[in-house]
């Protein structure tokens, strides 16, 4: 390759870092939060797909992409806080009814979504870091979603909320041990559920800029899992809210390797590519979850029998 098209490759990657890794930051932030209340939620694919779809319809409707984001943050709420209330009920396992919001929240989102198939909703903003370079491909890799700023402050607020805040401390503890904070007064189940939907409505910031700016249009396959992926991203990122950040961008980044390779002229291999972020949940997933061994920095609650 020419020394052009290496910094066009070098370029594509790096922006497909901060633009694909957004709905990874977004999803894996909210993941974080409902884990770290001792709650897990694997109905985030549901949740992600639904905010996505009613993101771009709100975007559509109302003629601002803001009020989509808004509305992609309020349905995923909606779902999460669903998926928490019936948590919250005797004898319910948090894996099977994740896996039925999941479910729900795809079925919802086909269903409501179809007429949404076509037209096209208004854009967010994006903000230009490629103005230095006078090459076309690399100011195009470089247009990065103005939610990203959001989802690194974001990132630092939580985690300074965990580390020195009363509110903070009682998700850890509801995490961690559910058993003191019932000993303490505290409402566990009200904890894991405040957490859980608050979980969702970030996870809804990453559905938004799925149809609402990368890649912006609104289709029936658009997570390609990236819901069930966050959950192996937060084991990755060690309940971490800043190595989050990291995470999201490492897989944000595999997951552009392939359309990188193909703008610049390299096809061979393609579809081969774009199986890297999948290879690494698998890849994680068999480092870090060995049968008799708990994950460093797991929540106490996670590890035990529920």
């Amino acid at each position: 390759m020419t020394p052009d098209q290496w910094i066009a490759l070098v370029a594509g990657v790096v922006g497909g870092a901060l633009r694909v890794g957004v709905p990874f930051l977004f999803v894996s932030l909210g993941e974080c939060l409902t884990e770290k209340s001792g709650r897990i939620n694997l109905g985030l694919e549901g949740v992600l797909v639904l905010s996505a779809m009613s993101a771009f319809g709100g975007a559509y409707l109302s003629g601002s992409p803001w009020v989509g984001v808004l509305a992609g943050a309020v349905a995923g709420g909606l779902l999460a806080s669903l998926h928490g209330m019936l948590c919250s009920l005797p004898r319910v396992n948090d894996v099977a009814t994740g896996i039925a919001l999941m479910l729900l929240g795809t079925g919802l989102a086909f269903y409501f979504g179809k007429p949404l198939i076509q037209p096209q909703a208004p854009q967010i903003p994006a903000i230009e870091l490629g103005k230095w370079s006078g090459s076309s491909a690399v100011r195009a890799a470089l247009q990065v979603n103005m939610l990203l700023p959001v989802g690194l402050v974001l990132a630092v607020l939580l985690w300074w909320g965990f580390k020195r805040t009363r509110y903070g401390l009682l998700v850890r503890m509801a995490g961690d041990s559910a058993n003191a904070a019932r000993a303490l007064g505290y409402s566990v189940g009200g904890i894991r559920l405040a957490a859980t939907t608050l979980g969702g409505m970030i996870a809804g910031l990453g559905g938004a800029s799925l149809t609402l700016f990368y890649p912006g249009s609104w289709n029936e396959g658009i997570s390609s899992g990236q819901g069930l992926i966050a959950v192996a991203l937060v084991i990755f990122a060690r309940w971490s809210p800043l190595r989050c950040i990291g995470a999201a961008a490492l897989f944000g980044g595999a997951g552009a390797i392939g359309p990188a390779l193909q703008s610049v002229g390299i096809s061979w291999g393609y579809h081969l590519f774009n199986t890297v972020p999948y290879v690494l949940t698998l890849l994680i997933l068999v480092l870090t979850c060995r049968p008799g061994s708990v994950a460093q920095g797991s929540p106490g609650e996670l590890s035990s029998n529920r």
